[in-house]
């Protein structure tokens, strides 16, 4: 049995609210060995998300937050290969503006645990940028998936609707500033970085607003 890894995929789409529509580029990461894996968040390109998990069991389409650019190729994928689609019970809304006639298929709550190759990740529910965005947490592997919570640099957009400055300050204060400082932050967008790097900066991001 080989080692359970983190594996990253980049795909690249629009993501579209209050009117207004952006090039993007999202962080699609797969955790599992080469038997089976989970996805976190199946953004944009089904096609190539299927073919990164190959012939291994996908056990799960975990989607971080209901944005349309992280949840749009997730029924696509689950049609492919029969994994079931979870995403946080409060953001239901936000998954029926892009998905309609189709339910996720089961919903997520703070601390529940989702295990893959033998590794335990653990849901923190971190709204803000959305009602129900989460992370979670794989110690064994040091590392934290954030979404669009928390990325190299501050906190994720706050000036859309359905997200709140003060909600997402607190969620990454309370729930991942207190995670170890050399675990890994994988973000939605752009570049990793650490508990550690970003921790000093917390008072400046309240102080600038965003």
């Amino acid at each position: 049995m080989t080692a359970a890894r983190v594996e990253h995929l980049v795909t690249s789409g629009t993501f579209s609210l209050d009117g207004g529509t952006w090039d993007v580029d999202n962080n699609v990461w797969i955790v599992g060995d080469d038997e089976e894996v989970i996805v976190i968040d199946a953004a944009h390109d089904a096609d190539a998300i299927v073919a990164a998990v190959g012939d291994r069991r996908l056990r799960a389409i975990v989607c971080t937050h209901g944005h349309d650019d992280h949840i749009a190729a997730a029924p696509a994928v689950a049609e492919t290969t029969g994994a079931p689609i979870f995403i946080h019970v409060d953001d239901r809304l936000l998954w029926k503006h892009t998905h309609p006639d189709r339910n996720p298929d089961g919903y997520l709550s703070d601390m529940r645990r989702i295990t893959v190759a033998d590794i335990e990740l653990t849901v923190l529910h971190t709204p803000g940028h959305t009602p129900g965005a989460i992370s979670l947490h794989a110690p064994a592997l040091g590392t934290v998936f954030t979404g669009d919570t928390l990325f190299a640099g501050g906190p994720g957009a706050t000036g859309r609707s359905y997200s709140h400055f003060p909600t997402i300050v607190r969620s990454i204060r309370d729930r991942l500033l207190v995670l170890s400082p050399e675990t890994v932050v994988r973000t939605g967008h752009g570049e990793s970085t650490t508990v550690g790097a970003e921790a000093p900066h917390l008072d400046e991001w309240i102080d600038r607003g965003y």
